[in-house]
């Protein structure tokens, strides 16, 4: 964050001020929900709907946002994607929307079907599994 004070004075005591103004960059996550599978791991997981954007603030309080950019998050692998401006601000008003693949533009491919070696194996029973679980369903331990 960048914050500035501004200090003018002219020759009368009565005429100053002091201006107290920012510029930052903030985000804001959005109440949505919509089960879907992943493009990019094949795993069942959920959208989670955000919105970046740069704000001036005069005396601590926002005044003038733009800059704003409206991003979805798969749940399952972190895979991220620009939402098309227009499904953004529809959710951002809460409208009834459904998030489509034409909608999304790939930012960054997540963590799982790119390569990563994501078999896991028990080290109690020998279990193998490309699921994200976090027990073993076989004995119970923890992977």
């Amino acid at each position: 964050p960048v914050f500035l004070l501004v200090y003018t004075g002219w020759e009368s005591e009565a005429l100053r001020m002091f201006f107290i103004m920012g510029i930052t960059d903030g985000r804001k996550d959005f109440d949505f929900h919509q089960m879907m599978t992943c493009g990019a791991c094949g795993a069942y997981g959920r959208y989670q709907v955000f919105m970046t954007y740069t704000v001036l603030s005069l005396f601590f309080i926002p005044c003038i946002k733009w800059n704003r950019h409206y991003y979805v998050q798969a749940s399952c692998c972190n895979a991220l994607y620009e939402l098309d401006a227009e499904i953004g601000k529809r959710i951002a008003r809460g409208g009834d929307v459904e998030i489509l693949p034409q909608h999304l533009r790939p930012v960054h491919p997540g963590n799982r079907g790119n390569g990563w070696n994501t078999t896991k194996q028990c080290r109690n029973c020998g279990f193998t599994t490309t699921e994200d679980y976090e027990f073993c369903p076989k004995c119970g331990l923890r992977f």
